[in-house]
C-alpha cells in the first residue's frame, strides 16, 4: 500500500543492504543477524526451573516437549533496535530465507517482537530487482509445518546430544560430543579406516606394448588382456583380502611377464589385428548444482572445504550474484533456461544447444528446500569475464564454476566414436614353459570426440577411482586399422602393480556418501564436518579425512550401546520423518515421544540410557594389535601397551602423525623394539652435583636434573656391598621447599636428545642468560626462549630474536641495537601476510595477519578469524571486507568475567535480596513451556544450535 511504512527483516546486513537498493522509501530493511533466540542452556535456567521438568534439557519432555527459549545476550541490542523500528512501521515483512531455518527465524521474530501491525511473509530465491518485486507482489503466511520441522530437529539434537554425550565424557574423555548426523559421519570415516586396516594388498603384473601398423611409423600402445586363452587379472579382480575372485582370470608374476616381453621382442611374427569395433560415444552434461553437488565440485576443482564453499556462496547470494545456495532441487526456472541457452548459443555457436531445453529431475521431495538449483541470478546471466573487476579471488572462482555448470547443463551432448581393437600373436617361442606355445592377446581402445558440445564450457570432476583399469576407453586417437592387419612390436614394458585400499573420504566424497544414504541435509554438512574436525575425531591430511584413535573409541561405544543411533538406515529414516513433519504429514509431538520414550517400533532413547548398565571403559578404549600388544586411548592420547610378562606392562608412545591404518603389527613391533629415546645421562652438573638427563616427553625433547644414584657402601669387615643409603633430604622449610621441582629446559629445534652434550644442556638449564646491564637504566637484559620463540627482556620491555641460537650468541651491543628499534620492528614488515585497501566502513587499511589463534583479518578496530579450512593466502579484499563486516555485525565478544562480582555479592551478604529477586521472577516462569512466554525468561549466554 503506497505511503505505508513497512519494516522488512532479513537475516544478514549484507542481504539487507542489497535488498534495500531495490525497495523504495516506504521500506526500511533491517537484519536480525541470524536467530535472535534459542534453547536456553539448562545450567543457566533460574533456580526454580532447574528443579522442574525443564532442568535437564530446557525442554519439558513431559509436556509435549515444549522448549524454553531465551533471547541471546548478544542479540538483546538487535531485538531492541528491531522493536524500536517496528514502532514506526505500519506493516512488518519477514523476508528470511525460504527453508526450515529461515521460516523458524521468522517465527521467532514474531514471538519476540509481538507485532500489533499486519505481518507478511516475503520469500525469494535470488536477490535481483525483478525477483524482489515479484516477492513483494506475492507475499504469503508463515508456514507452521516448516517451523515445526525445524523445532523438532532442534529438540531432537538437544535430546540426542545431552543424553549421549555425558556417556562419552565418563567412559572416554571430556569435551566429546555425539550428534544425530555427526556420529553417523564419524562412523563412515572410521568404517573406511577399518577397511583400510583390514586390507591385504595383492600384487599382479601386466605388459604394455608399443606397436606400429606395418609400413607406418605412427605408434600406439596396447595392453596385454589374455594369455593362453585366460584373462589377465587387473586390480578389480581381487578382493580386499588380496584374493583373486575372478574365476576365469590369471594373475601374472614378474617372471612370466618378463619372459613374455623377451619372447615378443625376439619374435619376428609381431601381432595381427583380430577385431575392430567402433560404436558411437555420447556423454550428457551434469545437472545444475544443488547444495551437495556444489560442495563436492568446489572441493574437487577449487580445493575448497564445505564450509568455505557455503560461506562464499552465501556472500554471492546476499550480494545478488547467484540464487539461494541451500537447495536439493536441480530444476531451473524458465528464465534461467532461456538465459543459459542464449549464452551458450552466443558463446559456443548455435549448434551447441539441443533443439529443446533440457529438464532435470531430482529425488528430493523435501518441503523445506528451495525450488530451483544454484545458478547465476537474473534473467540474463553475467559472464565471469564481465565480473572480473567486481568479484575477486575465491568469490570469482566459485561464481565461474556455478556459471559454467549452469550454462553447460543446457548444452548439447558431447559426441564421438569409441574404437576397440583386439590383437593377438602366433604361438610364442621361449624358454619359459608358461610362455612357450601360448598366444598373447592385446587390447587397445580410444575415444575420438567429434563434437564437444557441453565440454566446450565445462566438464564435471570425478572422485578418486579405486583400482581403475588403465585399458578403459579414454579420449585418445588410434590409427585406422583393419582386421587381419599386421602390427610390428616397437617396445615392451612389463609393469608391476599392487591393489589399492579403499580411498579415504575427502570432504567432497563424504558429502556425497551422506547424501546418498539420506543422512542429514546438505545445508548442514559444512558445519558437521567442522564439528568432527574440531572435536579431534578427524584430522585433515591433504584433502583426505583421517580418523583419530579417539574416533574409534567413540564409534565403538556408540555401536555397542547405542546401536540404532549410528545405524545409517535408522538415521536416514529420522531425516525422512522430519521431512514428513515439514510437509504436514506427521505430528511433531507424537514423533518426539516415540523417539525419546519408545514405542512398538523402537526402544526409545531414554530407556536405552536408563538401562545402559556398566560400560568397560578400558575395553572401549583398547584395540588389540597382536596377542602381546594393545593400543590404548588414554587421557593424553594413544599409546601402545606391551605385555612382557612383568608386573606392569610397558608403554610406548605413538608418533603423532601416524594414521590408524599405518599401525600394522610389524610397525607396532618396530616402535617397541626401537631404542628408548630420552633417558640418556649426560653427566653431573658441576655446580649442583645433580645428574643431567636428556628425555623425550609429551611436548618434545628436553633436559632435566635428577638426583644421582647414591654410591653403594662396602662393609669394611666383610668386604660385601651393602644396600645404598637413601639420599639425605634437606630439612623441609614448609610446603614450598617440599614442592621444589627439578630444573628443566626444552631443546632447541635443531637439537635432539640423542646428540645433545652436557655443556649445551647446562647452558639450556641456566637460561635465562644475562646478556648485560642497560647502561642507561641499569636494568639487566636477559635472553630466553618463550612460547612464541626466542626473545630479549629488559624489565617489562621485550624484543624478538631472529633465531634460537641468538639466545647464546647475542652480546650487549647487539641487544641494545634490538631495543633501539621500535617494538616488533624486526617483524613489522612481515607481520602482515597481506595488506589491502581501506575498509569501506572504518576507512582504515585492512591487513591479513597470523595470530595466536590462527590467521585473521583486521582493520585495526575489528578482528575476524579466517574460517578453518580456508586458505588464508586466498583471502582477497572482498573476502576480507565480508569477514570483518560479519564480525562487526555480531557485536563485541561477551566477557563473562564481568558478571562475577555481582554473583559473589548475591551469594554472600544479600541473601534476602536474592530471594526477593527470585520471587519477582516467578510469574514469568510459571509457563516455561509455552513458546510465547519463554521469551520473557531470564536471558542466558547464547548457545548455538547443537551440531547434528
Amino acid at each position: 500500500m503506497p505511503g505505508t511504512k513497512k519494516l522488512v527483516i532479513v537475516e544478514s546486513p549484507a542481504k539487507a543492504k542489497t535488498i534495500g537498493r531495490y525497495l523504495g522509501d516506504d521500506y526500511e530493511v533491517q537484519a536480525s543477524v541470524g536467530h535472535v533466540r534459542d534453547l536456553m542452556e539448562p545450567k543457566n535456567l533460574p533456580a526454580e526451573l532447574k528443579k522442574g521438568p525443564l532442568g535437564k534439557f530446557a525442554i519439558d519432555v513431559d509436556n509435549d516437549f515444549e522448549p524454553h527459549y531465551v533471547v541471546s545476550d548478544n542479540k538483546k541490542r538487535t531485538v531492541a533496535d528491531l522493536k524500536k523500528a517496528l514502532k514506526g512501521a505500519d506493516e512488518l515483512w519477514l523476508a528470511t530465507d525460504e527453508d526450515r531455518e529461515g521460516e523458524a527465524i521468522a517465527w521467532h521474530l514474531l514471538e519476540v517482537l509481538k507485532p500489533k501491525v499486519p505481518v507478511k511473509r516475503m520469500v525469494f530465491h535470488e536477490i535481483t530487482k525483478e525477483a524482489i518485486q515479484k516477492a513483494v507482489d506475492a507475499t504469503r503466511d508463515l508456514d507452521t509445518a516448516l517451523v515445526d520441522a525445524q523445532e523438532t530437529r532442534r529438540i531432537l539434537d538437544r535430546l540426542y546430544g545431552y543424553e549421549v554425550s555425558p556417556v562419552l565424557w565418563r567412559r572416554i574423555g571430556p569435551g566429546l560430543s555425539a550428534g544425530r548426523v555427526q556420529s553417523a559421519a564419524t562412523r563412515l570415516i572410521v568404517d573406511r579406516e577399518r577397511e583400510r586396516m583390514a586390507f591385504v594388498a595383492a600384487s599382479y603384473w601386466d605388459l604394455d606394448t608399443t606397436l606400429t601398423p606395418s609400413g607406418e611409423t605412427t605408434p600406439f600402445t596396447a595392453r596385454l588382456s589374455r594369455l593362453g586363452g585366460k584373462k589377465v587379472a587387473t586390480g578389480r579382480d581381487f578382493n580386499d583380502r588380496g584374493e583373486l575372485t575372478a574365476k576365469d582370470a590369471v594373475a601374472l608374476d614378474e617372471t612370466t611377464v618378463t619372459h613374455l616381453a623377451e619372447a615378443l621382442r625376439a619374435s619376428d611374427i609381431g601381432l595381427t589385428v583380430t577385431s575392430v569395433e567402433s560404436k558411437p560415444y555420447t556423454r550428457r552434461p551434469a545437472a545444475p548444482f544443488t547444495t551437495s553437488t556444489l560442495q563436492q565440485e568446489a572441493g574437487r576443482k577449487l580445493r575448497f572445504t564445505a564450509r568455505q564453499t557455503m560461506s562464499i556462496a552465501q556472500s554471492l547470494y546476499e550480494n545478488g550474484y547467484i540464487t539461494y545456495m541451500r537447495t536439493d532441487s536441480v530444476t531451473l526456472s524458465q528464465q534461467a533456461v532461456d538465459a543459459a541457452r542464449t549464452q551458450a548459443s552466443s558463446l559456443y555457436g548455435a549448434d551447441s544447444i539441443p533443439a529443446t531445453p533440457r529438464v532435470y529431475s531430482g529425488k528430493s521431495k523435501n518441503a523445506q528446500e528451495a525450488h530451483e538449483a544454484v545458478r547465476p541470478a537474473g534473467d540474463t546471466f553475467r559472464t565471469p569475464s564481465e565480473l572480473e573487476g567486481t568479484l575477486r579471488g575465491n568469490d570469482w572462482k566459485l561464481y565461474d564454476l556455478i556459471w559454467k555448470r549452469t550454462v553447460a547443463s543446457q548444452m548439447a551432448d558431447a559426441r564421438g566414436q569409441t574404437a576397440s581393437i583386439a590383437m593377438a600373436t602366433s604361438p610364442l617361442a621361449g624358454s619359459d614353459a608358461r610362455v612357450a606355445g601360448q598366444v598373447a592377446e592385446f587390447a587397445a581402445s580410444g575415444t575420438v570426440i567429434t563434437f564437444r558440445g557441453f565440454l566446450a564450457a565445462y566438464e564435471e570432476g570425478r572422485d578418486e577411482e579405486r583400482n581403475a583399469d588403465p585399458s578403459e576407453a579414454k579420449e585418445a586417437t588410434l590409427p585406422p586399422l583393419t582386421e587381419g592387419q599386421a602390427l610390428a612390436v616397437v617396445e615392451t614394458e612389463p609393469k608391476g602393480h599392487e591393489t589399492s585400499p579403499p580411498p579415504r573420504y575427502t570432504e567432497a566424497s563424504l558429502v556425497k556418501a551422506l547424501e546418498e544414504r539420506g543422512i542429514g541435509r546438505p545445508s548442514t554438512y559444512a558445519s558437521i564436518i567442522s564439528v568432527i574436525i574440531d572435536r579431534g575425531y578427524v584430522v585433515p591430511r591433504g584433502s583426505s579425512l583421517v580418523p583419530g584413535w579417539i574416533a574409534f573409541s567413540v564409534v565403538k561405544l556408540l555401536e555397542q550401546h547405542f546401536g540404532d543411533l549410528v545405524e545409517y538406515d535408522f538415521t536416514a529414516e529420522m531425516e525422512a520423518d522430519l521431512d514428513r513433519i515439514a510437509r504436514g504429514e506427521a505430528d511433531r509431538t507424537d514423533w518426539l515421544k516415540a523417539f525419546y520414550f519408545g514405542d512398538d517400533r523402537q526402544p526409545g532413547l531414554r530407556p536405552i540410557v536408563d538401562n545402559i548398565g556398566e560400560i568397560d571403559a578400558r575395553a572401549i578404549n583398547s584395540m588389540p594389535i597382536t596377542d602381546a600388544i594393545t593400543l590404548r586411548v588414554g587421557k593424553y592420547g594413544p599409546f601402545l601397551e606391551v605385555d612382557e610378562g612383568g608386573e606392569a606392562p610397558r608403554r610406548v608412545n605413538l608418533p603423532q602423525d601416524m594414521a590408524p591404518d599405518e599401525l600394522t603389527p610389524a610397525r607396532a613391533q618396530e616402535l617397541i623394539d626401537a631404542p628408548v629415546i630420552g633417558d640418556r645421562e649426560l653427566g653431573l652438573h658441576p655446580v649442583t652435583g645433580k645428574m643431567v638427563v636428556a628425555k623425550d616427553g609429551r611436548f618434545g625433547p628436553y633436559v632435566t636434573e635428577v638426583d644421582p644414584a647414591p654410591e653403594p657402601q662396602v662393609d669394611p669387615a666383610t668386604g660385601e656391598v651393602v644396600e645404598a643409603p637413601a639420599p639425605a633430604k634437606a630439612p623441609a622449610r614448609g610446603k614450598k621447599a617440599a614442592a621444589e621441582k627439578p630444573r628443566t629446559a626444552s631443546l632447541f629445534k635443531d637439537m635432539s636428545p640423542e646428540t645433545v652434550d652436557l655443556e649445551t644442556a647446562i647452558r639450556l638449564l641456566d637460561l635465562p642468560r644475562t646478556v648485560g646491564d642497560d647502561p642507561e637504566s641499569g636494568e639487566p637484559i636477559t635472553a630466553q626462549n618463550g612460547r612464541y620463540g626466542p626473545y630479549l627482556k629488559k624489565g617489562t620491555d621485550t624484543r624478538s630474536l631472529d633465531s634460537e641460537a641468538q639466545i647464546f650468541d647475542i652480546d650487549l651491543a647487539g641487544a641494545l641495537e634490538k631495543f633501539a628499534q621500535p617494538k616488533y620492528g624486526a617483524r613489522k614488515a612481515s607481520s602482515a601476510l597481506k595488506e589491502f585497501d581501506a575498509d569501506p566502513v572504518s576507512g582504515k587499511p585492512i591487513k591479513l595477519k597470523d595470530g595466536r589463534f590462527g590467521p585473521y583479518v583486521t582493520d585495526g578496530e575489528t578482528n575476524a578469524t579466517v574460517p578453518r579450512g580456508e586458505d588464508p593466502m586466498e583471502v582477497d579484499f572482498e573476502r576480507a571486507v565480508q569477514l570483518i563486516a560479519d564480525k562487526r555485525a555480531k557485536g563485541p565478544a561477551k566477557k563473562p568475567a564481568a558478571r562475577k562480582p555481582a554473583a559473589k555479592k548475591t551469594t554472600t551478604a544479600k541473601k534476602p535480596a536474592a530471594k526477593k529477586a527470585t520471587t519477582a521472577k516467578k510469574p514469568a516462569a510459571k509457563k516455561p513451556a509455552t513458546k510465547s512466554a519463554s521469551t520473557r525468561a531470564t536471558a542466558a549466554k547464547k548457545t548455538p544450535p547443537a551440531a547434528e
